[in-house]
């Protein structure tokens, strides 16, 4: 997720692509110095500099690169066709041009229309991988596997922080609570100078006026709003009985087409506040700090990173790598943004076309690999080691 600012002068050395090999180096994820680099691009709208927050914690001191090698089997179908999350099309743009690099040739077409249309398209067997901010299950797993002949398995290749994003004239460092977000977006809230925004430690000194709040929501069927609504519910149970799913249930304010739209729309207004992927919160809107229990905790990569630790896969032992991300949602960790989506790519276990396998799995490859470093320039987390070896074994048994 991206944003414009002053990068810091520590950036991560490219990694060489060895053209002429079929070794790709995996790297690991972006030491301190460079996730700080890139939180600021993040941040850059609202003027802060993520090196100053109180609450990262995080240390300037680079740490090694760790590596390992992973095999690139090219060829197969191209190009590959795939539909889904709009959250990661920046993502996926930059893994293809990795592929393309490591695979001379070889390219994927993807369609960013949101993820509940990504997983129909596949689940009608009209594309071949799907992209969705949340991981499939219940029904739509169901179709999944009878349209593969297998099981489906959702690959975690894209992290970000989801922003809550407003636009307040003269209010540029607003802090909430996962309390007091859940009642702001089910209209318990309606008013900015409401008392309960005040009383959050950090707001005290905020000039807040009498406005209406102007809630704008996701009109279509995103992963996004289903992450967003998970987060209410296992965060502030008491204030947000909603549910959760990938249609907003708040049940106030206006809606909008796509994180492009709702952006917009908040920017189009003072006193509008929304929820979406971070890159958009930019140009004119404001990402909040999240106070869940330990201060107030600014959206930066870093403060994202905290939160990664923990994550729990919810299917143990499975190559289906859905994460439990409600553990980091209702989490009090100091210093941790637990506002974050996970985007996941739908794969077939086994194709019944073996070059539609062959392609999916080197660029899922390339994807892990070559791809994870360039995606903080985009504002988003590469992700952990730990979860690259996971992604790389699931990958290699696809068949």
């Amino acid at each position: 997720m991206s944003g414009s600012g002053t990068a810091t002068t520590a950036a991560a050395e490219p990694v060489k692509l060895l053209m002429e090999e079929t070794a790709v180096k995996i790297m690991r994820p972006l030491s301190a110095v460079g996730i700080v680099a890139s939180a600021a691009l993040v941040l850059a709208a609202c003027g802060t500099d993520p090196a100053a927050s109180n609450s990262s914690g995080s240390s300037s001191a680079a740490a090694p690169a760790a590596t390992e090698t992973a095999d690139v089997q090219c060829g197969g179908k191209s190009p590959l066709s795939a539909e889904g999350s709009s959250a990661q099309k920046n993502a996926i743009d930059i893994f293809t041009q990795q592929y393309g690099k490591r695979c001379s040739g070889q390219q994927v077409n993807y369609n960013p229309s949101g993820s509940g249309a990504g997983v129909k398209q596949f689940n009608a067997n009209q594309i071949d991988f799907g992209g969705s901010d949340s991981p499939i299950k219940d029904a739509d797993a169901e179709a999944a596997k009878a349209r593969c002949g297998s099981e489906a398995w959702n690959i975690p290749l894209v992290v970000g922080p989801i922003a809550v994003a407003y636009k307040l004239s003269g209010v540029d460092k607003l802090v909430l609570t996962p309390s007091v977000t859940a009642k702001i977006f089910s209209g318990a809230i309606t008013k900015w100078n409401d008392p309960a925004i005040k009383a959050v430690k950090g707001n005290e000194s905020l000039n807040l006026p009498d406005k209406a709040i102007q809630v704008v929501s996701r009109s279509d069927e995103s992963g996004t709003t289903d992450n967003f609504q998970k987060y209410l519910a296992a965060a502030a149970k008491a204030d947000w009985t909603k549910g959760a799913g990938k249609k907003f249930n708040g049940g106030v304010g206006n809606g909008a087409q796509g994180s492009n739209g709702v952006a917009t729309a908040v920017k189009a207004s003072d006193g509008g506040i929304t929820y979406v992927e971070g890159a958009f919160a930019k140009d004119g809107l404001t990402p909040a700090l999240i106070d869940s229990g330990s201060g107030g905790v600014e959206l930066t990569s870093a403060n994202v990173a905290k939160s990664l630790d923990a994550a729990k896969f919810l299917k143990d032992g499975s190559n289906d790598l859905a994460l439990d991300l409600n553990g980091i949602y209702a989490s009090n960790t100091p210093g941790a943004y637990p506002l974050l989506l996970t985007t996941y790519e739908i794969v077939c276990s086994k194709y019944s076309n073996p070059d539609v396998a062959k392609a999916v799995k080197a660029f899922l490859t390339v994807a892990a690999t070559d791809g994870q470093q360039p995606l903080s320039a985009k504002g988003y987390v590469p992700i952990p080691q730990s979860l690259q070896t996971k992604v790389l074994t699931a990958v290699k048994a696809i068949s």
